[in-house]
């Protein structure tokens, strides 16, 4: 938020508290890499927002993505859980649009669960917090 940082990929897990329009976000990134998918059915409990990142230049794994975040809702801690897609890297020539991943992720099919998709540059900002304002539009409708 307001700050570019340098990363590399999550191993295990980090947690990450964000203050934005007066609203804390307790935030869990979780790694995953093949071995670290099996553990986040830990961080399941009482989840209310998923945010899934979509590398938008890989078009080779977006089939994980898909068979991942369908694995999820299955999941009966997060039957109420709220999903927000981030369509990252935006800006790199020959990316999957919006549409497409949309397509490729099936996310007409979700009846259970609210969601949206969000374009995003992660290194520009575009897009982030246009996503957590979707987030914050769903917490003042559950109220």
């Amino acid at each position: 938020m307001e700050e570019v940082v340098h990363t590399s990929p999550t191993l295990g897990s980090n947690v990450e508290e964000v203050v934005w329009k007066n609203i804390h976000f307790v935030m869990w990134d979780l790694g995953g890499q093949d071995s670290l998918r099996q553990g986040w059915q830990a961080y399941y409990t009482n989840t209310e927002f998923i945010i899934l990142v979509i590398d938008s230049s890989d078009h080779e794994r977006i089939s994980i993505s898909k068979e991942e975040l369908w694995r999820m809702l299955g999941h009966e801690d997060l039957r109420k859980a709220s999903i927000l897609v981030y369509a990252n890297k935006q800006d790199i020539k020959g990316c999957m649009s919006v549409a497409q991943i949309s397509k490729e992720l099936n996310l007409t099919s979700i009846k259970k669960h609210k969601w949206q998709i969000q374009s995003c540059c992660a290194i520009s900002g575009e897009g982030l917090y246009q996503g957590l304002e979707w987030i914050v539009e769903q917490l003042k409708n559950k109220t």
